[in-house]
């Protein structure tokens, strides 16, 4: 059983499992399994090229971020279980409060899912086609979809981030709603006391 299942290894997915990961000493965080379904293949970033994000140096490629973005989870928290290689094709409630994830390889139960996919079509995971809708902040003509949510939660224990939750596909963007999906993750744990994490020197 898994406290939290993020299913998408790109920014805002990493960006999620990297601030949830960086809880670790907190006692309301301490205990919980953690998870990311990292299947890149798709990732947007594949082809990507920065020179304006801060803290990046320029001409990074997007593929590197990639590689170098398991490596830093596991390096700085490797409690959080990084499941590779693995297509998620189900999201489904269970009667215990809970959702079942089934990939083309396995089934995982969670008590929180956050889904941090992109934004193309096809977008074909069973048990959220009901919470499919165009996509606000792309240009029609692309046809981009995102899943109906508020402020990220689309459902008790079902989140959206990144520009699956209709954010523009700019990188800090991404980031950004990873780390706001993991910080609203933190407060639940922390008995809705507003948490964020800082690492001081």
């Amino acid at each position: 059983m898994f406290d939290c299942l993020i299913i998408g290894g790109g920014v805002a997915g990493m960006q999620c499992a990297l601030v949830l990961g960086s809880a670790k000493n907190k006692a309301f965080a301490a205990d919980k399994n953690i998870g990311i379904i990292i299947n890149q293949k798709a990732s947007l970033l594949q082809n990507a090229l920065f020179n304006n994000v801060l803290g990046l140096n320029p001409k990074t490629l997007g593929k590197d971020i990639l590689e170098d973005g398991k490596k830093q989870l596991s390096g700085l928290y490797p409690q959080i279980n990084q499941i590779q290689n693995e297509k998620v094709c189900a999201v489904f409630d269970d009667k215990n409060n809970s959702y079942m994830v089934t990939t083309n390889k396995n089934t995982y139960q969670t008590k929180m899912v956050v889904v941090a996919l992109n934004y193309s079509k096809p977008f074909s995971i069973a048990g959220l086609e009901h919470y499919i809708e165009p996509h606000m902040r792309a240009n029609p003509a692309k046809d981009r979809v995102q899943l109906r949510n508020f402020n990220h939660l689309i459902k008790e224990g079902l989140y959206a981030c990144g520009t699956i939750a209709g954010w523009r596909s700019q990188f800090a963007i991404a980031a950004g709603s990873g780390s706001s999906v993991a910080t609203d993750i933190l407060t639940h744990w922390n008995d809705g006391n507003h948490t964020k994490v800082h690492d001081k020197a």
